[in-house]
């Protein structure tokens, strides 16, 4: 006879599937966003400062 079926084993396996859907979603959406606030502000990414002098 086969073994007894484990439901509660099954179920957290599924919650473990949704919740690693749902962060690759966000991480997808996030990636989303930064590109485009990147492409949204122009702004420089090394920590330096534009000053009016930079523009050319």
């Amino acid at each position: 006879m086969a073994f007894k079926p484990n439901y509660h084993q099954e179920r957290a396996s599924r919650e473990r599937a949704k919740n690693e859907r749902k962060q690759e979603k966000l991480r997808k959406r996030e990636a989303a966003s930064a590109e485009r606030k990147a492409a949204r502000d122009p702004s420089p990414t090394d920590g330096q400062t534009r000053t009016p002098d930079d523009q050319v």
